[in-house]
């Protein structure tokens, strides 16, 4: 059964058994210091510009890189000692807590690894220099195999911008092995059109064949390689590279052409060779551009046929890949093609819906039975727990759950958390719905007064008021005195609110006159509902992340330290993620 975890991909390393997985690869941030979106489309109203924030690609110094180094250290002698060395070059710079929250991650994956495994890091000049250094110490220096340069684009628009450098074309890929043996298969690029006009000119005139030839010489012997042929010997110190049986199956195969003093070459034809081994220089693969058919929208998308490369390169059918950082799941999709066990994990929740619809996509609806989603709420105290660890991702979950698109922007919201679209009968527009979603214990009448201005200022048919605790006496009063809208075949109520327990339970969403459901891929509710949540217990644990089925060992809950939470939430500030 293959894997698709919602979390912390150190929690998730953390939990899982040791050697179970034949590859990782792993495109990480890139310490860019840049922000990322996700563009969205939609099937009848064209491209649609919501935009859900993705990731902050920023790493700054403080308790979780301190944390990170100090467990570095502590199981890993040599990674810990080399990040001690960095911290005296780097301080508490961005780069160094970049350097710490990668080394206790490569620990961890070097453990979950089989000794017949490999890795491969997908990174940039930002910091590629500096993760080599720490795979060499983790992994060891033996065990590196290569340096992949992939020329990523032809465009040089960054050296244009009054800097003195050339233009930045090309990431870097750091390949290592688990031991300095592993599973290996010698892939082909094909020959270049130069190379074909210059080495294949000759064409057998009654095939149309194109062929080169090679010698037939050699400068040892081995076996019945000294003798006469058609009267012809190789030249002083030399010898048949074939044996005198050979020389014969040759010629009567029509394989021997000769010179004019006799000698005889082989032909060896242009349509039985199986390109030229592949280096360690990718010029072959082209970037994810914008008229791509692959393209989703999603930040630093990686080529199919750079990950289908990579997985054919170094496993073998039903072998594991993981993927910590899997974003887009351009790897989980590369896996999935070429019938590969896998694990995807990423800390966004859009990135786990991004992943399903795109499955979907590709595989059909049955896909969605070959795989687990994990970590992600499974009822209400999951869910309140998700709220208070990270508000903006309970956010988005919300509005998925609800088959909508998460606000267009990070920060100001506007009283707008998300947008649900849906067509009505014998209107072509899409109609739509404004989703506000509001956390805490004092939750009053007041979000529903607002919510209606919203809903009369964006001029949307009616609005969605989300909640963790159920609504007080006077919001319910305000949002029934709104009353209801829709054709006289189905009304509903112009303002619902929709407590947190609600989201798991079927038909929680009432929309006027539908034709079409909201376009967004798979709902991310359950295919049957689920038990209804116990109360909640202040001081509620944290979700852990066990490894289960997908042909790996199932392993017991770690016994690392669980921190607690309080569920009471309130919305962050903008700088406050």
């Amino acid at each position: 059964m293959n894997e698709l975890h919602f979390g912390d991909n150190l929690d998730v390393l953390r939990n899982m058994p040791a050697e179970v997985v034949d590859l990782i690869y792993l495109d990480p941030p890139f310490n860019s210091n840049a922000n990322y979106n996700v563009l969205y489309g939609t099937k009848r109203g064209g491209p649609s510009q919501a935009q859900s924030h993705a990731f902050e690609d920023t790493w700054t110094w403080g308790r979780d890189a301190q944390r990170a180094l100090n467990e570095t250290a502590a199981r890993h002698l040599e990674a810990g000692a080399l990040l001690d060395a960095f911290k005296k070059v780097f301080g508490d710079s961005k780069m160094m807590a970049y350097i710490a929250m990668m080394a206790v991650r490569l620990v961890e994956m070097r453990r979950v690894l089989k000794s017949s495994g490999s890795l491969f890091l997908h990174c940039d000049p930002t910091a590629s220099h500096y993760l080599k250094l720490l795979l060499d110490t983790i992994f060891g220096v033996q065990c590196f195999r290569n340096e992949i340069v992939w020329k990523r684009t032809s465009a040089h628009s960054d050296a244009a911008q009054g800097l003195s450098r050339f233009g930045r074309t090309h990431d870097t890929i750091l390949y290592y092995g688990k031991s300095e043996r592993g599973t290996w298969k010698v892939l082909f690029a094909p020959l270049s059109d130069d190379y074909i006009t210059s080495h294949y000119s000759s064409k057998e005139a009654d095939t149309g064949r194109q062929f080169t030839t090679s010698d037939l010489t050699a400068a040892k012997p081995g076996g019945d390689t000294s003798y006469d042929w058609k009267g012809v010997r190789p030249p002083q110190g030399r010898y048949w590279a074939y044996s005198r049986e050979n020389m014969e199956r040759f010629e009567a195969d029509g394989r021997l052409v000769y010179s004019k003093r006799g000698m005889p070459r082989l032909k060896n034809y242009l349509d039985q060779r199986p390109g030229v081994a592949l280096g360690d220089v990718w010029t072959d693969i082209f970037p994810v551009n914008s008229q791509a058919k692959e393209r989703i929208g999603y930040p630093t998308q990686k080529p199919l046929a750079l990950l289908e490369r990579i997985i054919e390169a170094a496993t073998e059918p039903g072998q594991v890949v993981l993927d910590p950082f899997c974003g887009c799941g351009t790897a989980v999709e590369a896996a999935e093609r070429l019938k590969r066990a896998w694990i995807g994990v990423d800390v966004t929740y859009l990135a786990i819906h991004v992943i399903e619809s795109r499955l979907a996509e590709a595989f059909g609806n049955g896909v969605k039975d070959t795989y687990k989603v994990l970590g992600q709420p499974r009822d209400a105290n999951d869910a309140s727990v998700l709220a208070a660890r990270d508000w903006l991702e309970f956010q988005k979950w919300a509005v998925f759950a609800l088959g909508g698109l998460p606000k267009e922007k990070p920060g100001a919201d506007g009283g707008i958390d998300g947008i649900i679209r849906y067509h009505r009968v014998g209107i072509e527009q899409p109609n739509r719905a404004v989703v506000s979603v509001k956390g805490g214990l004092n939750v009053g009448v007041d979000a529903v007064h607002k919510l209606k201005s919203v809903i009369k200022r964006e001029n949307a048919e009616f609005g969605v008021l989300i909640c963790l605790n159920p609504p007080t006496g006077p919001m319910t009063r305000e949002a029934f005195s709104e009353g209801d809208v829709g054709p006289p075949s189905k009304r509903v109520p112009k303002i619902q609110i929709i407590t947190v327990d609600m989201l798991f339970q079927r038909g929680a969403l009432e929309v006027p006159g539908v034709v079409d459901p909201p376009d967004v891929g798979r709902s991310t509710m359950p295919a049957r509902q689920p038990r209804r949540s116990k109360k909640h217990v202040e001081g509620q644990g944290e979700l852990l992340f066990p490894i289960k089925g997908g042909g790996l060992k199932e392993t017991k809950t770690s016994k690392r330290s669980i921190r607690t939470v309080d569920i009471e939430v309130v919305r962050p500030t903008k700088n406050s993620r």
